[in-house]
């Protein structure tokens, strides 16, 4: 069974959402104060968080980053705010997803499911609580991906990424040399289709370039394939 916390200041709400999820096979802690989140997230250590936005005490998206520096698991956003702008700025906060409260309980539950396959943590000692067999870690010249430890080393450095972050530049360099576009990084990573809209994989491209020392101008490590999609050059990390 999967620990969440969710942390939601409605009790209907959060009533309602966590006796879904408990029918489901999760264990839903819900936290009604933002300002005591933290506080619960790192004493309960959750596989996953879902976070509301508009809290008492302190938001969701100042929750988000705070706790992203100190917590690697899935940050879910479940939100009655739907604007493009808190999206972008809650992956930008490191979330891993940005649902609306108006999502049927099916398709929430789907991608909680989701975020939970994809986070591979292994706990010194203990066997890993996932039924997946973990990936090894692979290498394209100075650039090594641990999926495990969710740890990237380009040149011997440490890269810190946000869990979407990581999540991204798997899926990208898993299909490396093959051109993704936004429909299928949108339907492997979060579950959901592209809608001709959604810029969140963009800003996440731009965002990755960036850490991974990779040109802003022109893209040679995670190239941009005009009106098809994005491409991770396997033979570009070799300096």
């Amino acid at each position: 069974m999967n620990k969440i916390v969710f942390v939601e200041d409605d009790p209907e709400v959060g009533s309602l959402i966590a006796a879904y999820l408990n029918k489901h096979d999760m264990d839903v802690i819900v936290e009604p104060r933002g300002d005591r989140a933290e506080e619960v997230v790192l004493r309960e250590e959750p596989d996953l968080v879902l976070l509301d936005i508009m809290l008492p005490g302190k938001d969701g998206m100042t929750i988000c980053r705070d706790l992203r520096a100190q917590w690697q698991g899935p940050i879910v956003l479940l939100t009655s705010l739907d604007s493009d702008m808190n999206h972008i700025l809650s992956l930008e906060m490191g979330a891993s997803d940005y649902i609306l409260k108006t999502t049927p309980p099916a398709v929430l539950l789907a991608r909680l499911r989701l975020h939970l396959r994809q986070h591979v943590a292994i706990v010194p000692g203990e066997k890993s609580a996932s039924p997946l067999t973990p990936h090894k870690a692979i290498r394209f010249g100075t650039l090594a991906i641990d999926p495990v430890n969710r740890q990237v080393l380009l040149s011997g450095e440490n890269i810190a990424l946000s869990t979407a972050d990581f999540d991204l530049l798997w899926e990208l360099a898993t299909h490396a040399g093959q051109i993704m576009d936004r429909d299928a990084l949108l339907k492997n990573l979060r579950g959901v289709s592209y809608d001709g809209m959604d810029r969140s994989v963009d800003v996440a491209i731009s965002r990755l370039r960036k850490k991974l020392l990779d040109s802003a101008t022109e893209p040679y490590r995670i190239k941009t394939v005009r009106n098809k999609g994005y491409l991770f050059a396997p033979h570009a990390w070799d300096n």
